[in-house]
């Protein structure tokens, strides 16, 4: 556990970036356990680059950067931290299940050589009722519509039940309906204490969960408070940051393994 007034995440004088060339410059953000922030702003403007700074998938170029405690990268226990990746649809080579599909994020907490137990099983459970698709346990991921496939993706991290949950644009690409759902999950999910951070373009979905908001604009901050007063230093572009816009680069929590193999009996 972190100590007592240790904030969930600190950056100061943090630049972010790829191959030595800084994207996010210069940047003091401090985040309290608890916190619900929605990190803001327009196509390019360097949010993602933060968000996978804070996940270890960008360089750290200057300054210090961490989460619970620990540099970036050196959280020994790697459940602590879930993420939500940017895409909207659950994919792999082997037909996979709701329920098997969760419990790929127990291995977090595990290992990857570790069998699920019943606390596991149970956990994986609770992440999907959490996300109110209890009734579709058993049922091909494939099988199921976009929103509901996204709501999955939650579910598998918060089954490593994480002290922080870090999402890259929930809310893109999916119908009002699961926005709606996806809120509920959030709400549900911050009354229980985790750190929310998510990464969005537009955070009227989840404006009943999100109370703080940090705005960057070409690599720095340029708005830090309440959600309601972000428009003052949020650029508005309609056009949410595609996957393409700050390439991934490979790190320590890029995300939760893919299925390869069914886990159904164990």
């Amino acid at each position: 556990m972190t100590p007592p007034g240790t904030p969930a995440i600190r950056l100061h004088d943090a630049t972010i970036g790829y191959d030595d060339v800084p994207i996010v410059q210069g940047v003091d953000l401090t985040v309290g356990h608890g916190e619900a922030i929605a990190v803001l702003g327009s196509n390019g403007s360097g949010k993602t680059t933060l968000a996978r700074g804070l996940l270890g998938l960008a360089p750290v170029l200057g300054g210090e950067v961490e989460l619970l405690g620990s540099p970036v990268g050196r959280l020994r226990e790697r459940g602590r931290v879930g993420y939500v990746p940017q895409r909207h649809t659950v994919s792999g080579a082997v037909p996979a299940t709701v329920r098997e599909v969760v419990s790929v994020g127990r291995l977090a907490r595990l290992g990857l050589f570790r069998r699920l137990g019943a606390a596991d099983r149970a956990a994986v459970g609770d992440a999907v009722a959490a996300v109110g698709l209890a009734d579709r346990m058993e049922e091909p991921v494939a099988s199921l519509s976009g929103g509901q496939q996204r709501r999955v993706l939650v579910a598998r991290a918060l089954a490593a039940q994480p002290e922080l949950l870090i999402m890259d644009e929930p809310t893109a690409g999916v119908d009002a309906p699961s926005q709606h759902a996806l809120a509920e999950v959030l709400a549900r999910v911050s009354a229980a204490g985790t750190t929310l951070v998510v990464v969005t373009h537009e955070s009227g979905p989840l404006a009943a969960v999100l109370t703080r908001a940090v705005v960057v604009d070409q690599g720095r901050i340029s708005y830090d408070g309440p959600l309601a007063g972000a428009e003052r230093g949020h650029r508005h572009d309609d056009a949410h940051c595609g996957p393409g816009e700050e390439p991934a680069r490979p790190g320590y929590r890029l995300d939760q393994p893919t299925v390869a193999a069914r886990t159904r009996g164990r």
